[in-house]
Parts: C-alpha cells; sequence; structure tokens
C-alpha cells in the first residue's frame, strides 16, 4: 500500500466512525438515563470528541516539529469522569465531534509521509507509527464505545452489526494489517459480550494473526473475561517459544 493509499483509507474509518456518532446522537430521546456504569449518547460522543481532539493537537505539533503534550489516562467508570461529560449536550457533543473530525483530517494531511510512517523519528511516539495512533484515537475507539453503548443499552444485535461493517469496511478499503486486526478485536469483544463464544475466538485469532500487539489487551480486556476464565483463549495467549 502507498502512503496514498494509506491516507485515503485513514480518512475513510474516520468517517465510518463519525457517522456512527451522528446515528447515534440522531436517536437521543430525552428520557435517556445513564450512569458511569451506563454512559447515555451524549456523554459517549463527547468523550470520543475530545479523545481525538489530542490526536489532533499531537498532528499539529509534528506539523511544527515540536513534541505534544502528555493525555492523562481516563477512568471511564469513575463518576467524576462521567458527570464531566454528563454536562455536554447533545448539540454540544455534536459539534465537537464535528469540529475534532474535521481537524483530524487536516492534522493528516499536513504532516509528511515520513512522520507516518517512520516510528523512529520522534522519541515521544516510543516506537509506534504515528498513522496507527491516528486510526487508534480517529477509529478504533470511538467505534469502540459507540458499540459498547449499545451493548449496554440492550441493543446487542446493533452492535454487532457496527462492528461487522467496521471490519468489513476495513477489509474493503484494503487497510493495512494492524488496523485490519483493530476491527477484528472489536468484533471479537462483541461477539465475547454477547454469548458468540465460538465466534469470538476465530475472530480473535484473526485479530491476532493481523496485529500480535493485540495480544496485551486480550490478556487484560474485560469484555474477554469470560473466554480467559473459560480457558478458550489458553492457546492464544500462551507464550510464544
Amino acid at each position: 500500500m502507498t502512503t496514498r493509499q494509506l491516507r485515503v483509507a485513514i480518512n475513510a474509518l474516520i468517517g465510518l466512525a463519525a457517522t456512527e456518532e451522528e446515528m447515534l446522537l440522531a436517536g437521543v430521546t430525552d428520557v435517556e438515563t445513564g450512569s458511569p456504569d451506563c454512559w447515555t449518547a451524549p456523554p459517549v460522543v463527547a468523550h470520543n470528541a475530545e479523545f481525538r481532539q489530542q490526536q489532533v493537537i499531537r498532528l499539529q505539533a509534528v506539523d511544527h516539529g515540536q513534541t505534544p503534550p502528555e493525555f492523562a489516562e481516563i477512568d471511564h467508570r469513575s463518576p467524576q469522569t462521567y458527570q464531566r461529560y454528563r454536562a455536554v449536550t447533545a448539540p454540544e457533543a455534536l459539534m465537537a465531534a464535528r469540529q475534532s473530525v474535521t481537524g483530524l483530517i487536516d492534522g493528516l494531511r499536513a504532516v509528511s509521509d515520513e512522520d507516518l510512517s517512520d516510528s523512529s523519528r520522534h522519541a515521544w511516539l516510543r516506537g509506534r507509527q504515528l498513522w496507527l495512533q491516528v486510526v487508534v484515537r480517529g477509529f478504533w475507539h470511538p467505534t469502540g464505545h459507540v458499540g459498547d453503548y449499545y451493548l449496554a443499552h440492550g441493543q446487542p444485535a446493533r452492535c454487532l452489526a457496527l462492528h461487522q461493517n467496521a471490519l468489513a469496511t476495513a477489509r474493503y478499503l484494503r487497510a493495512p494489517g494492524p488496523a485490519l486486526g483493530m476491527a477484528a478485536y472489536s468484533l471479537a469483544c462483541a461477539q465475547a459480550q454477547v454469548g458468540a463464544a465460538e465466534d469470538a475466538v476465530q475472530m480473535l485469532k484473526e485479530a491476532l494473526a493481523l496485529n500480535l500487539d493485540l495480544r496485551a489487551n486480550a490478556r487484560r480486556d474485560p469484555d474477554l473475561a469470560g473466554l480467559r476464565d473459560t480457558g478458550h483463549l489458553d492457546p492464544l495467549l500462551a507464550p510464544t517459544p
């Protein structure tokens, strides 16, 4: 895949996640209730927008030859975290999401091919490629949270459909293996959550073959706890000789 094709694929994946957020907010009702364990739609999108905006700041720093700031980890179960996002209205969340999507696409366009692909150019990337970080913040993370929303609000079929479509789109775009692996991993987590254990194991096997770094996630991800506890993942997570 050429760098130009990579940029096209990333832009399309960002757009897919943005569309899912728009669809989610379009279905918001005034009677929707939530909690730190079951977020309503506006906080989900507000969080996604903030997380995406952090990547915009990183891309702007790269474009200006600067080192971006460090961003603190977020405790998604924290009541304080939820209340902060809960104060954001649906229109405000939508505006923030759209602005962060535009900023991410513009930032991606501004950085050089070398910055995008050469993991050794910036020490703060810690050996990671910048393009994959953009995929995480612009695609994998937001679709994951939207899918979690559907699961928490009793719509498992919608969650599965979202992740099946995301993986199919990534394949259609011929996205690189690490990005495909992320999409497959999200689908595996959704399948595990709805009780489709065998499907989840097979999908996770595909995900790890595409992106071996996901093994670390699979060892601790609460979505896969049931599969780990029953030994389903032992062959996949066993130490390599």
